[in-house]
């Protein structure tokens, strides 16, 4: 009988303990690959059934928020900007998830982190709401500046401030209104999630940070630091020739100059002129090996850490045997691609001294009750050239808005450096092209407190004035709008979660 009971006892033990070790590794193990299951919508359910944070900008302009819903679910987003935040923001969807912001900080805005369930030892008697509220960077009259600059054409705009790497302005066209995807007729919303899918210019797509073009010229910056950095290149040698073409060893093929115009000098009188052919050759005078480690220090070939999802921009590593891919990649064309984020990096690298910062655009987290959660700090990336070849390379750009391709970027009462570029891509004919620049800003005798990256994409033609006559009063305006106060926040506006009695100003 004793022996019955204790093969039970034994057996019951094994089945608790098995039950225990399922238990946990479902919970734990498992949990997070059955939450994001399609077929199960508990999760989803939950997230519309509760309050979310709102998200704001620097000067206090509300850009998302949740209010009371009188359907299925509790709650329903709203984003009062509609499609001038969108690639910030981006949506909250039943069926296709959480975009932009509301996907990369969605445990803040949720409240489910760690810290913000557990304010106090209170907390843990007390059932608070601890949704976050976002407070970015960005401001909205540079923003708004930057839309109606670039207006109708496709494109982008990326204002950040070099010292700490905080975006003021990131503004891409074509975009969409997040509110029609965030709506709870879920017909109605599939339905402009599609129309927007099937759109041209690929609305949906944050082309800021998440979209690699050629930069052209602009990337002349990174060849030339890579150039001065080295010790091969000063202000003064070598002197290139003048000439309309450059023929690349070991093969018949010629790299011209636009419009196959007579280019050639020393540095700085080189990269007013936007030579082709000085700067191909100093891209082979230098070698694979600097170039691929000058690009990869400015932060090519890896994903930059911002706190959105970015893509990284690429510069070739195997140039065996192919120098024409070489020089080609040193002005900027053949394989080479950057985003517009990371362009506005490579000049605020040269702005601050050669140190590229983190870019970011959460700059603190608060709770409902206004509580400080987390507060960004600025942090380095990487230290992409010297402070004395970074002092060098202002003088280049300054020479560029001097007496080069930049002069509309004369901003009487500022020190301001630039580089323009045309990227010509697709077939031979009909030639189209893309129009950047890259620049930096500052009050004389201060450091740069603003850099910016304008693309206009699908140009006709390609003229290496283009990017001066199309770019260049893009981020002109947007440079001049930097300089002036920030406004006040708006009197009403608060960073409250619905259901909640605490207000706090959103600045």
């Amino acid at each position: 009988m004793d022996r019955s009971i204790r093969r039970l006892g034994v057996f019951l033990m094994l089945c608790f303990g098995a039950l225990f070790v399922q238990l946990n590794y479902i919970q734990v193990v498992r949990a997070s690959h059955l939450n994001t299951k399609p077929d199960n919508d508990r999760a989803v359910v939950q997230a519309f059934s509760r309050p979310r944070g709102t998200i704001s900008t620097a000067d206090g302009v509300l850009l998302a928020k949740s209010v009371p819903s009188d359907d299925r679910y509790q709650y329903q987003r709203q984003y009062p900007e509609g499609e001038t935040y969108a690639a910030l923001t981006g949506f909250f969807n039943y069926s296709r998830g959480a975009t932009g912001l509301e996907r990369a900080y969605n445990d803040e805005l949720s409240g489910k982190t760690a810290k913000q369930q557990l304010r106090s030892v209170g907390d843990l008697f007390v059932k608070n709401d601890r949704t976050g509220n976002l407070k970015l960077s960005v401001r909205s009259d540079i923003q708004e500046v930057a839309k109606a600059a670039l207006g109708d054409q496709k494109g982008s705009v990326v204002a950040l401030d070099p010292r700490t790497g905080e975006i003021l302005a990131l503004w891409s066209n074509p975009t969409y209104d997040p509110n029609l995807l965030a709506s709870h007729d879920f017909k109605k919303s599939e339905a402009a999630y599609k129309l927007y899918d099937a759109a041209p210019g690929n609305p949906l797509l944050a082309k800021a940070y998440r979209e690699v073009y050629p930069p052209g010229s602009t990337f002349k910056t990174v060849t030339g630091s890579t150039g001065v950095q080295t010790g091969q290149v000063t202000p003064d040698t070598p002197v290139y020739p003048t000439i309309r073409a450059l023929k690349i060893p070991g093969t018949t093929r010629l790299l011209p100059n636009f419009g196959g115009e007579a280019c050639g000098g020393t540095l700085f009188t080189v990269l007013a002129k936007s030579c082709n052919t000085s700067f191909a050759q100093m891209g082979l005078d230098l070698g694979a090996d600097n170039m691929i480690n000058g690009a990869q220090a400015f932060g090519f070939n890896s994903t930059p850490p911002f706190d959105l999802p970015a893509v990284a921009s690429r510069f070739r590593t195997d140039f065996t045997q192919n120098e024409a891919a070489l020089a080609q990649s040193s002005i900027g064309q053949n394989d080479t691609v950057a985003t517009p984020l990371q362009m506005a990096l490579v000049a605020g690298g040269i702005a601050n001294n050669g140190v590229i910062m983190a870019p970011h655009v959460v700059s603190e987290i608060r709770d409902s009750q206004g509580d400080l959660v987390s507060k960004h700090d600025p942090t380095q990336w990487k230290q992409a050239i010297s402070p004395q070849t970074a002092d060098t390379m202002r003088q280049g750009m300054r020479e560029v808005v001097a007496t080069g391709s930049a002069t509309r970027l004369q901003i009487p009462g500022y020190d301001v450096g630039a580089k323009t570029g045309t990227a010509q891509f697709g077939p031979a004919a009909p030639l189209r092209s893309h129009a950047w620049v890259i620049a930096w800003a500052a009050v004389p005798g201060q450091q740069a407190s603003i850099a910016v990256a304008v693309i206009v994409e699908d140009q006709s033609g390609a003229s290496e004035s283009t990017g001066g006559r199309l770019a260049a009063p893009i981020a002109k305006q947007v440079i001049e709008q930097a300089f002036k106060p920030m406004p006040a926040p708006p009197a009403d506006t608060t960073t409250t979660a619905p259901g909640t009695t605490s207000t706090t100003a959103a600045n």
